[in-house]
């Protein structure tokens, strides 16, 4: 997992996280963006050009905050996310995460491999974000009676629904407790026990010192579970407060 990530000029810790700023020390930081962009290669044949995903967005996450992440579809969350996770880095920009951190990605599309079993996947996970194999192991039978999967879990990965993986990705994430969570649209996943279930979990993690990103369409999810929102749009960040400031104008823009 990449720690700390700086495009462009180097830039001392204090000048990226801005200090200068009395209301948030650099001790409060885990991660900060600083007008990032991301491209990615156009599809059509013998063309030079790029797609930019992201284009300008600024954020920062706090020590032991919940924050949420609204913008139509299009806007650029779910490469946000990826960004977030250590799974790109930016083109442009510069992002810091604190270095130590450990970061799980909660999403409805996991890079789960079909072709392996749930067992296996599990296993695989539970090391990409930092465990030895002998803890993961150990914490099979909790990961599968939380998505409830039993029945399923030496069956590929390529037969379950979207909803079984992503139960699958929630135990996973759950288990490996990390520092900060990353969710990405799948609190309504499963039937009404699992999502008040996996709704009394997150709670936990919001309650606790953990670090929380959530996108969501809902926004009376973002107004109960979060205590600051950021809004982007067409891959730029609009604005960044208050979640009521921020639905606010979300609910304005409505384009």
């Amino acid at each position: 997992m990449t720690e700390n990530i700086l495009i462009g000029k180097s830039l001392s810790e204090e000048t990226q996280l801005g200090v200068d700023d009395k209301a948030l020390t650099k001790e409060q930081v885990m991660l900060k963006l600083d007008s990032v962009g991301v491209s990615y290669p156009d599809n059509r044949r013998f063309s030079r050009d790029k797609f930019w995903a992201l284009k300008s967005v600024s954020l920062d996450l706090r020590k032991g905050e919940t924050l949420g992440v609204l913008g139509r579809n299009g806007a650029g969350k779910s490469t946000l996310l990826k960004l977030l996770a250590g799974i790109i880095e930016p083109d442009t920009g510069t992002l810091f995460r604190r270095p130590g951190v450990h970061t799980s990605l909660l999403a409805l599309q996991l890079g789960f491999i079909p072709d392996l079993s749930g067992r296996e996947n599990a296993i695989m996970s539970c090391i990409l974000l930092g465990m030895s194999r002998k803890a993961a192991r150990a914490r099979l039978e909790s990961i599968f009676k939380f998505a409830e999967i039993e029945d399923a879990i030496d069956k590929p990965v390529s037969v379950y629904s979207a909803g079984m993986r992503a139960r699958l990705g929630f135990g996973v994430a759950m288990e490996a407790d990390p520092d900060i969570l990353l969710i990405d649209e799948v609190l309504g996943v499963g039937d009404k026990d699992f999502r008040v279930k996996s709704k009394d979990v997150i709670l936990e993690k919001i309650h606790s010192d953990k670090s929380v990103v959530i996108v969501s369409h809902d926004l009376a999810t973002v107004e109960e579970l979060c205590d600051r929102a950021v809004y982007i749009k067409d891959g730029v960040t609009v604005q960044q407060g208050s979640v009521d400031e921020v639905v606010s104008t979300y609910c304005r823009d409505g384009s």
